[in-house]
């Protein structure tokens, strides 16, 4: 038991965690005392102490820090084994480490794991709202629950799935043996679960009312459950943070030999793009939540107007990131859905150049029209105008890439499979999200429909048929390279159709009963709207029920589908040109990159050549593949 207690895993990471709560007792008890407060022992004080530190004692249990602290001590490092590289049993994803292809599933398993959770709590909402009146709960515990709901499927889910995705696959795309920063994208990794467990843990001790946005001064009011998130959102924008500088490194310090910004596949630019968002913007949601926990925990009163507080400044302060985190989780989408419309359409991407300068152009952008979400807040009416235009111009470089991806398809021989389908629906419902959202750019419009089901549907269209829809599309596209396996192409396509329908009953008529005048965030409404919501609610569980044939499809298929081979698909970025799954380190031999990675139907276009590891110097290369398959293939 000692050499298990002295070894990073969970026994000590538990033990840790003990060790974390006399910490906070301790400190807390000491400041008091130090400072003449009675009682000495303060419940809440102890647990707003304890949230920051029971986190980072765990973290450091579970071996987090071990290498950085013999290094920060004057030890000498222990010397690199490879030990904790690469998954050789199912345990190994339950423990640190480094293997970017480990962390990759990590990250996917643990973000579907909330969502599942906050799909569920969503069930229950629509359930509450299935008939006028109180139902199942009362108007405290439903803003709870809306409040949970949103927190983890934006912070836990969205945004994280994501980066599992460009975790597993851009070291393979740009010819890297891993990221740049092995042990931080491990502590990235482990501080997700951290921050998911608290938000989750929020409803359970105390339910906040604010939702996912956390307005002060309302935040500042809440039970103690509003701490948990406020502390929970800054280990997830920690986590996303260093992920975001560790993509940063990786894509412009490791590519492969000839592997220039202008032959990068669209993925990579997407998440490139994206970790500049995350860089500059994140930082601005963890200072309106420190801000929230000041005021909540010391009383410095930043929000309160009755103390020279300023309200409005935090609605600023948050939406100048989370405008921005909109495009956080609908960049890598696009990245997604570029390789898997060239891969399925057998053609090169239309406008290639223009699609990587649209990317960072929604970067620059997106910084521009924070003030949108705050049409009918009180401010200043001069800005009003300017954030109007601003957010009608940002269409200009999306609509640049759903028409780039419409040329792609034209005249295309296209192959109709699960990825494929999801990445249509994609298209359809982002579209026609991108539409209401022009719409609601157009200040006599938002004024109406403010806070009203209309910006609940224009939301989900966006964010569930825009993000979510990509997911399931690249969760289908990599899974064979993930897991050596293939999945049940008929439960993939019913997986989709009964989402794709039932996406639509549910969300669709939220439109008209927001336009008609129908709240949103309340658990009760009128009489006049009880038929809609009825429907709603209905359809809303068979699209959670849809979820459970996913699941089915990738455990039954990971533990006995079929083998994959190493190219499925025939595409050509580099992660198609080794096994099913990768080796460890991912290339035999560093590839060179002598292509662009979407040339489908250009007779003999190789995007990477390896070198032949039978031949000595390694000066004659082989390709991979040596042609590539024409249009009418």
């Amino acid at each position: 038991m000692a050499m298990k207690l002295r070894a990073p895993g969970w026994y000590r990471a538990t033990a840790f965690v003990g060790l974390g709560v006399l910490f906070a007792l301790g400190l807390t008890s000491a400041v008091r005392a130090a400072s003449g407060l009675d009682p000495v022992i303060a419940g809440e004080a102890w647990l707003l102490v304890g949230l920051i530190a029971v986190p980072l004692f765990f973290l450091v249990g579970i071996g987090c820090f071990d290498y950085w602290f013999r290094w920060a001590a004057g030890k000498p490092t222990v010397p690199e084994d490879h030990s904790s590289h690469g998954a050789h049993s199912w345990r190994d994803y339950f423990r640190v480490n480094t293997d970017h292809k480990v962390i990759g599933i990590q990250y996917v398993v643990t973000s579907f794991f909330f969502l599942f959770i906050g799909g569920a709590v969503a069930m229950i909402m629509r359930a509450e709202l299935a008939q006028p009146g109180t139902q199942i709960v009362d108007g405290q515990t439903f803003n709870g629950l809306f409040s949970v709901h949103a927190a983890l499927l934006i912070f836990l889910f969205i945004i994280p799935v994501f980066a599992g995705l460009a975790n597993y696959v851009i070291p393979l795309m740009i010819g890297a043996p891993d990221m740049a920063f092995p042990r931080l994208n491990a502590l990235s990794f482990w501080m997700l679960p951290v921050a998911g467990t608290m938000m989750v843990a929020s409803f359970l001790v105390g339910p906040f009312a604010s939702g996912w946005t956390a307005y002060a001064p309302l935040s500042t009011t809440q039970p103690i459950g509003q701490m948990f998130f406020t502390i929970g959102v800054q280990f997830a924008g920690a986590s996303s943070i260093a992920t975001a500088l560790n993509f940063l490194v990786t894509i412009i310090t490791m590519r492969a030999p000839g592997l220039s910004f202008f032959r990068l596949p669209l993925l990579v630019w997407a998440n490139f793009s994206t970790s500049l968002l995350v860089v500059i913007a994140t930082p601005f949601i963890a200072a309106s939540q420190f801000f929230v926990l000041l005021d909540y925990g010391l009383g410095f009163n930043f929000f309160s107007a009755s103390r020279n507080g300023d309200v409005l400044m935090y609605q600023h302060v948050f939406w100048f990131y989370s405008h921005p985190a909109v495009y956080i989780m609908m960049l890598p989408g696009f990245g997604i859905v570029s390789e898997i419309l060239a891969v399925k359409a057998r053609k090169p991407i239309f406008g290639y150049r223009m699609m990587a300068f649209s990317l960072l152009a929604i970067v620059v952008l997106g910084f521009t029209v924070w003030a949108h979400h705050m049409f009918v807040s009180g401010m200043q009416d001069w800005i009003r105008v300017p954030m109007m235009v601003t957010t009608a111009i940002i269409a200009v470089p999306t609509g640049i890439k759903i028409f780039s991806w419409l040329a792609t398809l034209w005249r295309g021989v296209l192959h109709i499979d699960t990825p494929m389908l999801f990445a249509l629906g994609f298209l359809t419902m982002f579209t026609l999200g991108g539409i209401s959202g022009v719409a609601l750019a157009m200040l006599p419009f938002v004024i109406h429909v403010s806070d009203s089901y209309f910006i609940v549907a224009h939301i989900h269209y966006v964010l569930f048929g825009g993000s979510l829809f990509t997911v399931y599309a690249g969760v289908y596209y990599w899974f064979p390279k993930m897991t050596g396996r293939m999945y049940d192409e008929t439960l993939g396509k019913v997986h989709f159709w009964v989402t794709f329908i039932m996406f639509n009953v549910t969300f669709a008529p939220m439109h008209l009963v927001g336009i008609e005048g129908m709240p949103r965030r309340v658990s009760d409404y009128p009489e006049q709207f009880a038929s809609w919501n009825l429907a709603i609610s209905v359809a809303s569980i068979f699209l959670g029920l849809s979820t459970l044939i996913f699941v089915y499809n990738m455990v039954s298929s990971w533990v006995g589908g079929p083998k994959a081979t190493a190219n499925p698909w025939r595409a050509l970025t580099l992660e198609w040109q080794v096994s099913s799954p990768p080796p460890i380190f991912n290339f035999d031999a560093v590839p060179t990159v002598v292509g662009g990675p979407y040339e489908y139907g250009v007779p003999g276009a190789v995007h990477g050549v390896f070198p032949d590891p039978d031949k000595d110097g390694a000066d004659a290369a082989k390709q991979q593949p040596a042609t590539t398959p024409s249009v009418a293939q």
